[in-house]
């Protein structure tokens, strides 16, 4: 269902060790920006019984129900561009990206 590459795999599993504690992270979607929705990653402690869990390279990624439909076949990546940095959703279910890459539409 979901794919987080190698690199975002070990910024994450650095993040939560960083952080002290968490068991992994919930990926989600939100309403927001001129397309729409947007994606949100954020850590976690633990897995809520609704959650769809699964264990990658060490650590949970978690999607709540309401969420899957939009995020099936997404790819997780942490890219560098000059002094940006930070997670990439790839998303072959996108029809549209808003021009500031902020949200979303499928």
């Amino acid at each position: 269902m979901i794919t987080v590459t190698d690199i975002a795999a070990k910024k994450i599993v650095a993040n939560i060790a960083k952080r002290g504690r968490g068991m992994g992270i919930r990926l989600g979607v939100r309403t927001t920006g001129c397309s729409g929705l947007a994606y949100v990653l954020e850590y976690i402690d633990v897995v809520n019984s609704e959650d769809i869990a699964f264990e990658q390279d060490g650590f949970v990624v978690v999607v709540d129900p309401k969420s899957s439909a939009y995020l099936t076949g997404v790819e997780v990546d942490y890219v560098r561009q000059g002094l940006n940095e930070g997670f990439e959703f790839s998303n072959p279910n996108e029809r549209d990206r808003c021009g500031c890459g902020e949200s979303f539409r499928i």
